[in-house]
Parts: C-alpha cells; structure tokens; sequence
C-alpha cells in the first residue's frame, strides 16, 4: 500500500497523468464612484446605454406628378427636407419635439435598396445612417427614429362622452364641439371618443348621428350626416356631411372612388390621392414587415339571426363574398408579445381590418374580443419574453415613472380595443361646391388659393397613448 501510494506519487511529480490547475477566475472589475455628496463607493461599472427602439415611417413617395405632401398649397414648393417629411407625418406631435430629436442626431435614414428586418439589426449590417434637418428626401427613402418621438401626454379631463339624451345640454354640447378637428361649409371633422355607437335606435340616445344632428349643425336647418362609420370600441377621424351634395360626392367617393369622379381632371386627382391610415396594436408580429392582404369576407348570422360574424370567405365564393384589401406595415419592434402596425383599408368593409390582422395576419388587435378571444386567453396566461432589438438580450418591462396605469391600456387586465383612425386625406370638396350647392367641376373661382387636398391627423386616446408611452419606456 506504500510502495502504491508512493508510486502514484511519482507519477503526479513526473507529470505525465497530472490534472492542470484550475485557472484563476477573473475579478468582475472594480469601480470607484463619487456620488454628489463626495461619498466613495465600490462596484461593478454600469451598463452601458441599450440601443433605442425605432420608429419606421413610410417610404417617401416623392417622384411622382402630385406633390408627395397633401394639404399644402399649391404654391408650395416640391423641395422636401427630412425635417418636413417627419412634421408632416407625425402632425399630432409639436414640431419642437421633432426638431430637438434632429438637434440630438437620433433621426437615420434608410435608402430603397436597403431592408431593415429584426435579423439585420441584430446582426448590425444595417443600412443606417444619420441625416440633417435640412437633407433633401428622395423617393423610396425610409425615416427612423425613436419610438419616443410620438410619446404623448395623457390628460385624464374629457375622456368619457357625457350621458346624453336626445336634447343634449349646454355641456354636452360644448364637449361635443370639442371633438371637432375641422369645419366648412361642406363638411365637418370628428376626434372620435371610443365606446360611442355609430348609429342609434329607439333604446340608444348618445350615438354620433343623433348627438351631432342635435348639436354640431351650426344654425343649419339639417344636421350633419354620417359619411361613414367606425366600429363602436374604435376611435380617430369621422366625416360628416354639412349639406346633401357634399355627403352624396363623399359618400359616393368612400365607396369606390371612380364611382365619385367626373369629368374634371382636378377633381379626379384629388379622388385618386384618398387615403385613410390607421394605428393598431396587435399580439404578435405578421411574418412579413409590409404588405398587402387581399381576402374576400362574408357575413354569418348567430344566434337566430341576432348577431352577426364577419369571416374570411371560402375560396369558391359561393357565400357571397365581398373583396377586402387592406395594405399593412409594422411600425416598430415586439414589446411585451405586441406590435404597432399600420393600416390603410384600400376597401371598406365592415370590421375589415380586425379580421384582416385576427385571420389573415394571425395577429388579433389588443382589446378586440370578438376576433382574438383564444389569442387574448394565451396572452394573458404566458409571460412575454421581451427581448433587446439589438442584442437579442432579455429584459423586463418597466412602468414610466409617475405614469399611471388607467384601465384600458395594455397592461389592464381587459384592455380596451387599440385600433384608431390617425390619418385622413380627402378632397377639399369646399372649393368645388358653393353655398348655394352649385357644382363647379375646376373649382370655384373664389377658392383659386385653396389648397385640393385635405389632410387630418387625429390624436390617439387616452388608453392607446398609455400603451405607447409604456412600449416606449424601455430607451434609456
């Protein structure tokens, strides 16, 4: 037993079976701090700034024979710098906000040729570069920015519609005029509160259509009419008619907009540049980064012929189906297992765009129960892994300070539908229509100066900028 051990011995002193130290762990690097009160103190060094959450903004559509900014004048001259661009797309934020991000250097561009995925940014082979107030756009140039831009302040006064009757009193009709965005001789422009019917009947008072006959008809003999609608939980921008000529062309135009054109070339254009955009938050994130969803619906009654669902037609088209086109792009990175897209309905169907992103994209809007109920069951239950756009670490969501978090956000245990009509551009139908409803096909030649176009940006609610501001707190 001795000469065995003294044998293993030897072995190990001749180091042939011998086992190498272990290296020497490395000490994580020791800081000195100085706070201000002149206090000492040693840690680890802090972590550096993590990489902020971008913005996308539409491709320039510059190139083209129409001027790439609708609503300006035509004086206006073509030249449009990056600072423009950004004003005239985010018009619901102060401009000194915009200007201060392009002081700060955090606005890039991204040329045409260039894609910018969740691959590519982690990968850091981005095509990214930092630009000038002043730099002109060019077509099919994209616009980045911090998703902080669009931060809003949220203020908790009129956020409910009062309980109105059919005879509204003097506060309810001023909370009422409170919502108009625009007004003219032709038509009238509406902040749409969520949670208000469109249309109302014998049991329903507070619907838009009987609230703005009895309030917003300015000493005309006839109220405003509906040009058309949003759902009841949706919120943003609603048209109304002043006179019937003006809600019969706007009518005509948001059905199908060569069945609103004549023979005027001015008023043609003016048609074809009709666009809505509208803001969504939905669980998940579609595959592709933009789009177009071109699936055909179809109505199916319930209940006895109580309720109705709107579904995506068969294939055959023997249920009557009705076309729907919607194009889409993602706004920005996954946040707490949610998106921000953008929405433009090339068609107008009902509920066209919540089952266009529940069936079609396979991404239910937050708060809309109708069409993701089984998705918001799986949402809720799961955590959300969040992950850092650029390194693809893992990190946990963290409230704004001083934020309080209202019923109806993301966060809520039941949050309120996240679909808002943002943006709306619309022929100035004013210059081509007099007082009297005299139709002049190239304009009055009174409104000479007016500009053809009409461009409406509305807002987001209170529960909807909540989200936001929360998304957007994970920059440094």
């Amino acid at each position: 037993m001795r000469a065995a051990a003294g044998g293993g011995g030897r072995r190990a002193s001749g180091g042939e079976d011998a086992v190498p130290p272990p290296a020497p762990a490395e000490a994580d690097p020791v800081v000195v701090r100085v706070d201000g009160s002149n206090v000492a103190r040693l840690g680890k060094p802090k972590p550096g700034p993590r990489q902020r959450q971008m913005l996308s903004l539409p491709p320039f559509p510059g190139g083209g024979d129409g001027d790439p900014l609708p609503g300006r004048k035509a004086a206006a001259p073509r030249r449009v710098t990056a600072v423009s661009w950004v004003k005239h797309y985010l018009a619901d934020v102060p401009q000194e906000v915009v200007q201060a991000h392009f002081n700060k250097r955090l606005v890039y561009s991204e040329c045409s040729d260039h894609e910018v995925s969740v691959e590519t940014i982690k990968s850091q082979k981005h095509h990214l570069k930092k630009i000038k107030h002043n730099d002109v756009m060019e077509p099919g140039m994209r616009i980045h920015l911090p998703v902080s831009v669009a931060e809003g302040e949220i203020k908790k006064r009129y956020e409910t519609i009062p309980t109105a009757t059919l005879h509204p009193n003097k506060d309810e009709i001023e909370y009422l005029r409170r919502l108009v965005i625009h007004k003219d001789s032709a038509i009238l422009v509406l902040n749409k509160p969520p949670k208000v019917p469109m249309k109302g009947n014998l049991p329903v008072h507070n619907s838009m259509d009987v609230l703005a006959a009895a309030a917003l008809s300015y000493g005309n003999e006839e109220g405003p009419k509906l040009v058309h609608r949003l759902d009841r939980e949706s919120s943003g921008l609603l048209l109304f008619g002043r006179t019937k000529e003006s809600f019969t062309r706007l009518h005509w135009l948001f059905t199908s907009v060569n069945l609103a054109k004549t023979n005027s070339q001015v008023w043609n254009a003016a048609c074809e540049a009709y666009m809505q955009r509208y803001w969504a938050l939905v669980i998940g994130t579609p595959k592709e980064r933009e789009g177009i969803i071109s699936a055909p619906l179809s109505k199916v009654l319930l209940d006895d012929g109580k309720a109705e669902r709107v579904i995506l037609a068969h294939p055959s088209g023997i249920d009557g189906a009705q076309e729907a086109v919607t194009a889409y792009r993602v706004m920005g990175p996954t946040i707490h297992g949610c998106s921000w897209i953008e929405l433009r309905p090339l068609t107008g169907r009902k509920h066209q765009l919540r089952v266009h992103c529940a069936e079609a994209l396979g991404t239910p809007i937050v708060g809309d129960y109708k069409y993701g109920w089984f998705v918001h069951q799986r949402w809720k239950q799961n955590p959300q892994p969040d992950f850092e756009p650029f390194t693809g670490e893992p990190y946990k969501l963290r409230r704004p300070e001083g934020l309080e978090i209202q019923k109806g956000s993301v966060l809520s245990k039941v949050p309120l539908l996240h679909l808002h009509c943002r943006e709306m551009v619309i022929p100035n139908i004013a210059k081509f229509l007099s007082s009297n409803g005299e139709w002049h096909e190239n304009g009055a030649p009174w409104s000479k100066e007016k500009p053809n176009l009409l461009r409406f940006i509305a807002p987001m609610p209170a529960h909807m900028k909540i989200s936001w501001n929360i998304m957007s707190s994970y920059l440094v």
